[in-house]
Parts: structure tokens; sequence; C-alpha cells
């Protein structure tokens, strides 16, 4: 048995959790090692001038993260680790929708454990994880949402917070408040082909904006609502897929002067505002009491948990969006929530978005080289880039002569909204490939795009 005590932080939790977590953490930085006896209970109580309740709380909740083992007659004992056997399924190896906008994916083994670690306190919640919860989120889980958001400048009240599956369900959910079938919302001239979908699918009549490099400009946004009468303007305000612009911060205020003159409700899809290291403040702090935020985790830290945090502009829309998400999908999932929930509170996701950050500047850097003499749009930290194809050269023959290949690649048709498709393709550097394997399937594309045989 050692003479340890510990050392617990200030941090607004439960003292037993506080305990926990001490325990976890000097196992982490190797003070406790497995088979290491720790104090009796009552004694560790009277040295921390705390009550004994609080102390086998806080034992209890460390074995039942699987960090200590009781033994009767003998005492508690730091547990040897769980010993991880099983290796990928690979059934599901070669699960991977290319035609989304992929990030690159983590490949190095300390980052990766730090991941693997976070389904040890899923493990250890599991039972409580499968009941049903709040359609909005439970505190703990806004709590970590909002220390998340503050990385955008965002410090919402927990009453304007809401965790929703994922930003496609939110957009849903949002239109679903704001419109009836026949409305007319706005958005860019070149969009998130998802948006595009959703607005068709709910019958609403969209109106693209006429946009320059900074994005959409003001005065189209003000002269389209006197004429349209819209009920909500959607944007990809930072990184925008698939232009890869990020509007400018004086575009952004702009856009908040039309916007808090006509009243006009904006739904802000952050999905990339997360990546790069000085992205400009979201339209919502400058137009808050009418802008939906939506932080989705799908680019940020990865698309198969399905979460997005959203901010609406009152309390009374987020209990509204809270009620609309029960009704299509009952909860954002309490597993994937926690998972989230545990990576934000121990680094991990911050890990993760710095990776994504350097490695999309590391795979922009390939395209710029490869694609030289081409004419493209691309930017540090984008998952694409937005290739205009040379004269002659259709967009449907790319696509095809592109099938099979590990590089997702789409063409304008998909993004454009009341112009005619313009000679563009989109094409994505994230996803599973490596940087060789980018590298080459780049240069596999320009020697098609240069071959005379394909030309003609």
């Amino acid at each position: 048995m050692i003479d340890w005590t510990p050392q617990t932080k200030a941090n607004g939790k439960p003292r037993y959790i506080a305990i926990a977590d001490a325990i976890e953490q000097d196992i982490k930085e190797g003070v406790l090692t497995p088979g290491t006896r720790l104090p009796p209970q009552r004694r560790l109580a009277e040295r921390m001038g705390i009550d004994f309740t609080t102390v086998s709380r806080g034992y209890t909740e460390a074995q039942s993260r699987g960090l200590i083992k009781s033994q009767v007659g003998r005492g508690t004992f730091i547990a040897e680790p769980a010993e991880t056997t099983a290796g990928p399924d690979p059934l599901r190896l070669a699960e991977e929708d290319l035609s989304m906008n992929l990030p690159p994916e983590p490949t190095d083994p300390a980052l990766i454990a730090n991941m693997r670690s976070g389904l040890d306190y899923v493990s250890a919640n599991l039972l409580q994880l499968l009941r049903y919860q709040s359609s909005t989120g439970s505190d703990k889980d806004k709590a970590a949402a909002s220390t998340w958001l503050s990385l955008r400048g965002m410090i919402p009240t927990s009453a304007r917070l809401v965790i929703s599956p994922g930003a496609h369900s939110t957009i849903c959910a949002i239109l679903t408040i704001l419109t009836q079938p026949g409305d007319t919302v706005l958005c860019e001239q070149i969009t998130y082909p998802g948006f595009r979908n959703i607005a068709s699918r709910r019958g609403l009549n969209l109106i693209g904006l006429e946009m320059d490099e900074d994005g959409i400009l003001p005065d189209a946004l003000n002269t389209a609502i006197l004429r349209h009468g819209p009920k909500a303007l959607y944007l990809n305000p930072t990184l925008q897929n698939p232009t890869t612009l990020t509007i400018p911060t004086e575009r952004r205020l702009a856009i908040s002067e039309v916007l808090n003159k006509h009243g006009l409700h904006l739904i802000e899809d952050d999905a990339y505002g997360f990546i790069p290291a000085k992205a400009p403040a979201p339209i919502a702090v400058s137009a808050p009491d009418l802008t939906w935020h939506i932080g989705g985790l799908a680019k940020c830290i990865g698309a198969g948990l399905r979460l997005a945090y959203t901010v609406a502009p009152t309390s009374r829309l987020a209990y509204s969006l809270g009620q609309t998400l029960k009704v299509q999908a009952v909860m954002a999932s309490p597993i994937t929530t926690a998972l989230a929930t545990q990576w934000i509170e121990d680094g991990t996701a911050d890990q993760i978005r710095r990776f994504i950050r350097s490695e999309t500047s590391a795979r922009q850097a390939i395209a710029r080289e490869v694609l030289e003499g081409f004419d493209f749009q691309g930017a540090e930290n984008a998952f694409n880039v937005w290739l205009t194809l040379p004269e002659d050269v259709g967009r449907a023959d790319v696509v095809a002569r592109m099938a099979g290949r590990p590089i997702g690649i789409m063409p304008s048709d998909a993004f454009s909204v009341g112009i005619t498709p313009g000679d563009e393709v989109r094409l994505c550097l994230g996803g599973s490939l490596s940087r060789e394997a980018l590298r080459a399937n780049l240069y596999f594309l320009v020697n098609s795009l240069q071959h005379s045989a394909f030309l003609g």
C-alpha cells in the first residue's frame, strides 16, 4: 500500500467524481501502477477531511470505469489494464462513402490510443447510456458542447443549446420550424448538395444568391428579400463546400446588417469553422437573435458520431428545435454523445482537430503541386479543391474516368442553384487514402485531362 492522496481539481465536478478522475489521471502518469493497493476508504476520508461516503462513492465510480478492483479482506487495488485483442473487422474496412467531403483519418498510434480510451468511459456507463434521454442533451454534455463552441467564440446559455443527431437532421428540423411547402429559402448560387436535397424534399423554392470571391453579395441578399419574401437564408461561411471560400469579417458584418434590417433567420452551417487556426467569428456573433448556429462534429472530429451542437436564436426556439428533433429522431445517440464529451474533456477532440488542421494543410500543398497550371480553387485546411476543367472536357467523362478510384469527385451540377452548372468538379482530398495515394490519384487525373484521346 502506498501513501497516496488524490490531487483533486476544483472544476465544478462532484467530489467523488474528482476522486475517480484523480485515480485515472495518476494511472495515466504512472503514479499508480497495476497491483498498487489504495489507502482504506476511511483513512483516506480522514486525510482529505471529507466524509467516508464521498470516498466510497469515488472508489465505486473508479471501479465502474475498470480502474480498480476490490478484494474482500485484502483491500482495493489498481486493476490490470484491459487487453484489447480484437482487430479491425475486415468487412468494415472498405466502408467509405466517397461522395461525401471526408476529413483525413488519423494514423498516429498515440492519438488512436487516446480515441480508443474514450470507449472505456462509454463502456463503464453503458447501461445508463442505453436509456432514453433528453431530446436536447444532458447538462454534462451541454457543458462539454459549450466548451467546444467556445473555440468559435460562442458562449451560449444552456437554454439556447441543443445537442442534435448531426447537422443534416438539424437543418431538416429548423426548416420544419421556419417553413411550409412552397416557401422560399435563400442560399449561395453554389451550395452544399445536402441542403439542396433537404429543401427539395420539403417542397421549398430555393433561390441562389450571386457570389464573388468573398461570398454572397449583401446587395443581392437585400434585393432577394424584398422580391421573394424568404423565410430563411442558408450559408456555409467558412471553407465553403465546394468552393473552399471563407467569408471575411467585413462581409459577414454586412450580411448581418441586412439580416437584422429585415429580421430574416440565418441557418449558419459552421461545419468547417473549427479547423482553421484563425477563422472569422461566426455570423451568429453579430446577428445572435436571428441565427441558428450549427457546430457539426462530422468534419472536425468524425462523421460517425452523427452529432451537432446547435445554438438557437432564443431559448423558446431551442425548445421548439428539441421537440421537432424528438419527433424526427427521438434524441441524439447518448453513446456517441458521451464519447464526444469524454474526448472534449480529456483533450482528445482537440488533438483530432489539430491533426485534421495539419493534414489538410499538407494535402492542399500536394494538390497545388500536382495541379499546377490548372484553374482551381483551394484553401488552407479545406477538405477539397474546386477544379475548373479544361475546355472541351466534359464533367461526366471526368467522373466516369475516376470511377473506382479512392478519391471522391462530384460534378458542379450537384451544387448549382438557379444557374447553369459550370465546367467544375469537386475533388476531395481526405478520407482513408494516404498522402502518397492522393498524389498518385491526382497525377492519374492530370494525365487523363491532358491525354489527347480523352480530350477528343
